[in-house]
C-alpha cells in the first residue's frame, strides 16, 4: 500500500543502478506544507529529544545511515532500508503522529527520485519561500547531529557537502536568493501593510532561529524602541537585545506585556500553545502573528473580539514582485543542481562496485608481485625496473577494463561481480573494502 506515496517509478535498471553493496535501497519519507497542514506538521514534528529516541532505535535496528530534518515547514528521514515503512515507523514511534495520518499526507521517493528531492529541499526549491536559504544551515547541522550518534557514512557525508556545494554555487551565481523574501520578513511585511508606524508596539515572544531574524528584520524596518523581547530562557533574549538596545521582560510579565501592545510575535516553537485566552485583553485591538510549528497559540484566541490572528501559512502565500523575479531564475538554479547532482550519482555509480575492483587489483599486483620474484631469481641479468612498469601498467589496463565492463553492463552487475570474485577468490579481499564503502 505503500507504492501510493512514490514518486515517479523507476524501471528496474535505474533501481538496480542505485542498490549499494548493503542490500538496501536509499529512501526519503516524509511530509511537507505541500500537503500537510500546521495540524499535521505539527504532529509529525521532531523534538531534540524524539530525534536522540528515533537515533538509538535505528542504531538497535541495524540501520547504519539515517539524516532527519524536522523544520517548521517539514519533517523528513533519509536512510538506507529494504522498504520504507521500516522509517515511517521511526517517524510515527517517536512523533505524534500515526501511519493512517502519514498514509494521507506523506510521500516516499527511492533512490533517484530521493536524491533529486534532498538536491532541491537543499538549494530552497522547496522551501514555502521560493529560495528561502535556511534550510541549508538546518541540514548541515542535522547531520553533524546524525553523525554524532554514529549513523552517516561516506554516501551521506558526499551528499550533503554535494547540496552544500549546489547551493553556494545558485546563491552566488543566480537571483534566486535576491530579495528581502522569507517568513520573518513576510512578518514584518503584514505588520507595516497593516499598523500604521507610529502605533507600533510590538511584543515578541520566543528568541530561537525564526525569532530571532524576525527581531533582525523588525529593527531594519520598524522603530526599534517599539519593540520589547520575551523569552523563557531570558538570557537568550538578553543577549538578542544587547545587540539592538531592546527591552526584554520575564516571562511572567507576558500577560501585563500583551495587554498594552497592538503586535504579537509568537516564535515560540513548544509541542503546546504557549498562548491562550488569558493572556490577551479583550478590549484592545491586537494583531498575532504565529510563527511556530505545532501552532503555538491557541486556535481560540483568534476567535476574540479585538484579535486578528494570522499563522505562517497563511504569510508564507502572499508573494510579491520579489518571488515572481525569483522564479525566473529556476532554470538557471536547476542546471546548476542537474550538473552536481549528475557528478554525485556518478560517483554513486563507481561506488558501487569499488570494492570489487579494489579487491581484484590487490589480487593481480599480488600475482605480479609473485610472477617478478620468480623470474628474477630464475633470468639472468633481470631488469627488475623495467619489469614491474611493464607489469604495473598491465595490471592497471585489467583492472580498468573490467571496471568499464561493470558500468556499462547494469543489468549483470550481480552475475558479473560474483563471476569476477569467484574466480580471483576476492570474496574475503572484498569484505576489508566494503566498510570503506
Amino acid at each position: 500500500m505503500w507504492c501510493n506515496f512514490v514518486g515517479e517509478p523507476e524501471s528496474n535498471v535505474q533501481m538496480e543502478n542505485f542498490k549499494l553493496t548493503r542490500g538496501k535501497y536509499f529512501y526519503v519519507i516524509g511530509l511537507s506544507y505541500q500537503k500537510a497542514d500546521a495540524q499535521i506538521r505539527g504532529k509529525f514534528s521532531l523534538t531534540e529529544d524524539a530525534r536522540i529516541a528515533l537515533y538509538n532505535q535505528a542504531l538497535a535496528e541495524g540501520t547504519d545511515c539515517l539524516l532527519t530534518i524536522s523544520t517548521c515547514n517539514r519533517t523528513e528521514i533519509y536512510g538506507f532500508a529494504e522498504h520504507p515503512f521500516k522509517l515511517i515507523k521511526l517517524l510515527c514511534d517517536h512523533t505524534n503522529g500515526d501511519v493512517e495520518d502519514f498514509q494521507k499526507v506523506g510521500f516516499v521517493y527511492k533512490n533517484h527520485e530521493a536524491i533529486s528531492h534532498f538536491f532541491n529541499v537543499a538549494t530552497g526549491l522547496e522551501s514555502q519561500i521560493l529560495g528561502d536559504f535556511e534550510i541549508i544551515g538546518q541540514i548541515k547541522n542535522s547531520f553533524l547531529e546524525a553523525r554524532l550518534h554514529g549513523l552517516t557514512d561516506a554516501y551521506l557525508e558526499r551528499m550533503v557537502n554535494a547540496a552544500i556545494q549546489a547551493s553556494k554555487k545558485i546563491k552566488s551565481e543566480t537571483g534566486l536568493s535576491s530579495g528581502a523574501t522569507s517568513v520573518a520578513f513576510a512578518a514584518v511585511k503584514y505588520i507595516l501593510h497593516n499598523i500604521p508606524d507610529q502605533d507600533n508596539k510590538i511584543v515578541l515572544y520566543g528568541t530561537g532561529k525564526i525569532g530571532r531574524n524576525t527581531c533582525e528584520n523588525l529593527v531594519k524596518h520598524t522603530a526599534g524602541n517599539a519593540i520589547t523581547l520575551i523569552n523563557r530562557t531570558k538570557e537568550k533574549a538578553e543577549k538578542l537585545a544587547g545587540k539592538f538596545n531592546l527591552i526584554v521582560k520575564d516571562v511572567s510579565d507576558l500577560r501585563q506585556e500583551t495587554a498594552n501592545a497592538n503586535v504579537l510575535i509568537v516564535a515560540t516553537g513548544a509541542n503546546q500553545p504557549t498562548i491562550n485566552p488569558d493572556d490577551i485583553n479583550p478590549n484592545r485591538p491586537i494583531l498575532i502573528l504565529d510563527l511556530s510549528i505545532p501552532r503555538n497559540v491557541n486556535p481560540v484566541v483568534g476567535d476574540m473580539q479585538n484579535v486578528t490572528l494570522i499563522h505562517m501559512d497563511a504569510l508564507s502565500k502572499m508573494t510579491d514582485e520579489t518571488l515572481e523575479m525569483r522564479k525566473s531564475f529556476l532554470p538557471d538554479a536547476r542546471a546548476i543542481i542537474a550538473d552536481i547532482q549528475g557528478d554525485f550519482e556518478e560517483w554513486v555509480e563507481a561506488r558501487k562496485f569499488a570494492p570489487t575492483i579494489k579487491a581484484l587489483k590487490s589480487k593481480l599486483e599480488e600475482i605480479k608481485n609473485g610472477e617478478l620474484d620468480y623470474q628474477s631469481k630464475k633470468t639472468e641479468q633481470f631488469n627488475q625496473d623495467q619489469a614491474e612498469a611493464i607489469a604495473g601498467r598491465l595490471v592497471q589496463k585489467i583492472t580498468t577494463l573490467f571496471a568499464n565492463h561493470l558500468k556499462t553492463h547494469p543489468q549483470e552487475f550481480d552475475d558479473h561481480v560474483s563471476f569476477i570474485q569467484s574466480i580471483f577468490a576476492l570474496e574475503n579481499e572484498v569484505k576489508k573494502h566494503e566498510k570503506n564503502y
